[in-house]
């Protein structure tokens, strides 16, 4: 059978659509590699920069690394060179200078430009030293002891003491060399409490490189416990803790030494500087002996006088809530002068913390004496004392309109004025809340 033959027109469109199909599929192919190619050169560009990127990032990096290392050295530099054309002879930073207990270490600031350093803001108490307010046992000695007899408040353990008078004032001196214990009736028995304080003036001159020794027990009446207190011209050590006073001291001059006592802590004091602070006595004080070494009897140069024992007390504002008013035996004065003692810093502190600390309490500060002198004068000191310490007061910063002062002289006693102990807390200094 014959095959029937495709008209010649229509051969000719079949191969038209043919050839065109072929255009298509080539044309597709075509893009489709250059899509292909496009991505790999993307991809490769794109790893390329996250390269470079990484690199400058780290290089960067790198830099301010070494940027802040060149500029703390710069600053440490001129840290220095700063600090040794001010202080040539300090040593480097952070190191304690000698003579103002003040630390120089340093520390940066954020605020301040880099390499720069500033001293820290240091809040020392040296001072804190505050009386017991019930004195036991009080020796000045008295006016009316005798020169050259043995000071009739105390006892005597061995070698000599005796009364002596120096610039007016009777004192007791060691001719050669002596221990003495305070004379109490109850000598044998444990006669310090738990908090107690105890108070002394004494009196060295250069050719007299010697010590007073304290003990913290009746030498003559008790079995001995714990160690001695060595006491020099301007220095004091106890067991391992030894101390020198910052401040200038003349050679010729009366020191004031304190000594407080808390159950088990220890502080003593030379004038208004805290030398010793012991945390842990592991002892029990039971009594005081005080000792001297001594010369031949012509370069006596080392006297005693104003010693106090006192029994601590109630804290300040303790006493306030119960009394409503606030008795302090610490407060002391230049004799028949309203001019404050540095030892009375410790008390007048207390009083301005709880001040501070109480903002709605108000005092009037009241001033009383012992009835020896004559009683007009007595009543002027009086209010002369108590207007110095309002005064003091209002320089640390206490408002005047919360403060005021009156003077009671001797008419308003509180001890026996017949004994030394009696009348040392007759003078006295009174808070009494308004």
């Amino acid at each position: 059978m014959k095959t029937k033959a495709f008209p010649a027109q229509f051969k000719a469109e079949i191969k038209t659509i043919i050839v065109l199909f072929l255009l298509f599929f080539s044309a597709y192919n075509v893009d489709a590699q250059f899509l292909n190619r496009m991505a790999r050169h993307a991809e490769s560009k794109a790893k390329q920069e996250a390269d470079n990127r990484a690199k400058r990032r780290v290089d960067k990096q790198i830099d301010k690394g070494f940027d802040a290392v060149e500029d703390a050295i710069d600053g440490k530099n001129k840290k220095q060179q700063n600090t040794e054309q001010q202080n040539p002879g300090n040593t480097e930073n952070g190191n304690l200078s000698t003579g103002n207990n003040t630390a120089q270490q340093s520390k940066p600031d954020n605020n301040t430009t880099r390499g720069q350093q500033e001293k820290p803001e240091v809040v020392w108490s040296k001072f804190d030293f505050v009386p017991g307010d019930e004195v036991i046992f009080e020796d000045g000695p008295s006016a009316s002891e005798e020169n050259g007899e043995f000071p009739s408040k105390w006892d005597l353990k061995d070698g000599n003491a005796e009364i002596a008078e120096v610039d007016g004032e009777k004192v007791v001196i060691f001719p050669h060399g002596g221990a003495i214990v305070p004379f109490l009736k109850n000598a044998k028995e444990d006669y310090l409490p738990e908090v107690f304080t105890v108070e002394f003036d004494v009196y060295f001159q250069p050719e007299n490189p010697h010590r007073l020794f304290y003990s913290f027990f009746d030498d003559k009446n008790q079995r001995n416990v714990g160690s001695r207190i060595y006491i020099y011209s301007k220095s004091i050590s106890y067991d391992e803790s030894s101390a020198k006073y910052s401040k200038s001291l003349s050679d010729e001059e009366w020191r004031h030494f304190s000594i407080a006592v808390t159950k088990d802590k220890l502080k003593v004091y030379l004038n208004d500087e805290r030398l010793i602070n012991i945390p842990h006595m592991g002892f029990n004080p039971t009594g005081i002996t005080l000792e001297m070494n001594g010369y031949a009897a012509d370069k006596v140069h080392q006297y005693v006088k104003n010693v106090r024992i006192a029994k601590g007390g109630v804290k300040y504002y303790d006493r306030v809530l119960s009394d409503g008013k606030i008795i302090v035996n610490g407060i002391r004065f230049d004799v028949n002068k309203a001019t404050i003692k540095p030892e009375s810093n410790g008390a007048i502190n207390e009083i301005f913390q709880l001040m501070q600390k109480q903002t709605d309490l108000n005092f009037c500060v009241e001033g009383h004496t012992d009835s020896d002198g004559d009683e007009i004068k007595n009543q002027a000191l009086s209010e002369s004392r108590a207007k110095a310490v309002m005064e003091r007061l209002i320089s640390l910063g206490i408002s005047s309109n919360r403060l005021k002062s009156a003077g009671w002289g001797e008419s308003k006693p509180i001890g026996e004025n017949g004994t030394p102990e009696g009348k040392a807390n007759n003078r006295r200094v009174e808070f009494v809340k308004f």
